[in-house]
């Protein structure tokens, strides 16, 4: 079918070349919380300035492949009067754009949290279809906690990501599919493991369930690492291979490509991740293993820029070394050595 066709061959070309994604699809909320501790003004022009200088780093297609938009982002112009979708896509760029509207909290499920947004995204994705977006993003949120997170919890949330994917694949935009187990908390690798693996399992059988084509699907999944306050603390050896076992359980061989996201993990680490992964085990998985980092690629720049005019310059070297670093370890040739050249 030709429409299956066009969705694969999308996503292959998101997946070709070594190359990775850029998240720069934080929301109002999000990108205002990033600039409040640097001191940057929280405003709709700052927001402008520095989603604009990222779009215009020179060289930036050389390592990323795609960049997913947020809706004020989508509907932005550089100072030349260029869409930013249309900017990017000059430069080989893929423009993909974020479409759920957030977690809240679920009903009756005490801490837990249901992602909003199936009413009205199909009008919503033909709109964006019509500003040159080829692929899309919905994030879910899974927490894990005392007695959570709950089955009723897990299969809400992968149901609607299900109908989210069809949804997008009527308009042959490609669905990324983000069921991100949370960091936050004390738990284990191991229980981080147990977690990871059930909501990927539950998420494919939706995804079957909803005819979900998934040549045409790109998985964002967390990395399998314990929460951030535990106190013992799992080597890059160990979260790779925890990280690619539990894929291996879950995830159809049918999935073109896998691209992590950073989960709140140090920019560094989460480059150190991804290369263990490549460089053990590359060659053994049948999914292209990437990256969609959005803090782990832009927080080192945007603490550069600290809204400046003149660190401009320098907040882009930055980020097109954090792209370059993460490209190598797609690759399985990241090392420490590289962040000298910085």
């Amino acid at each position: 079918m030709k429409g299956n066709e066009a969705l694969t061959k999308t996503a292959h070309l998101m997946l070709a070349n070594g190359k990775g994604f850029l998240a720069m699809d934080e929301s109002i909320g999000t990108c205002n919380h990033r600039f409040e501790p640097l001191g940057i003004p929280q405003t709709v022009e700052m927001r402008h300035k520095f989603r604009e200088w990222i779009v215009k780093t020179h060289g930036l297609n050389q390592f990323v492949s795609a960049a997913i938009l947020f809706d004020e982002t989508i509907r932005s112009k550089t100072s030349d009067g260029i869409p930013f979708a249309d900017a990017l896509n000059k430069t080989g760029i893929i423009p993909g754009i974020k479409v759920d509207l957030g977690a809240k909290p679920m009903a009756g499920f005490a801490e837990e949290e249901i992602t909003e947004g199936l009413d009205g995204l199909s009008e919503r994705m033909g709109e964006y279809k019509k500003l040159n977006a080829r692929f899309a993003k919905w994030r879910a949120v899974i927490k894990i906690g005392k007695d959570i997170p709950s089955y009723g919890c897990i299969e809400a949330n992968v149901h609607v990501l299900a109908r989210y994917a069809a949804i997008c694949q009527e308009f042959a935009l490609v669905p990324i599919v983000e069921p991100e187990v949370l960091m936050e908390g004390d738990h284990s690798l191991e229980r981080c493991f147990e977690v990871t693996e059930k909501v990927l399992k539950m998420l494919f059988n939706q995804l079957y369930a909803q005819r979900v084509l998934l040549e045409g699907t790109i998985l964002k999944p967390n990395m399998v690492i314990e929460g951030t306050e535990a106190h013992t603390k799992s080597s890059v050896a160990e979260v790779a291979a925890a990280t690619v076992e539990c894929l291996l359980r879950a995830v159809p061989a049918a999935i073109p490509g896998i691209a992590f996201l950073s989960g709140g993990q140090d920019s560094e680490l989460a480059s150190a991740h991804l290369n263990e992964m490549n460089l053990r085990f590359g060659n053994r998985v049948p999914w292209v293993l990437t990256f969609s980092y959005s803090r782990a690629l832009e927080y080192p720049a945007i603490e550069i820029w600290g809204g400046k005019e003149e660190n401009i310059q320098k907040a882009q070297a930055s980020l097109l070394h954090r792209a370059k670093c993460n490209a190598a370890a797609r690759r399985g040739e990241y090392s420490v050595a590289m962040e000298k050249e910085s």
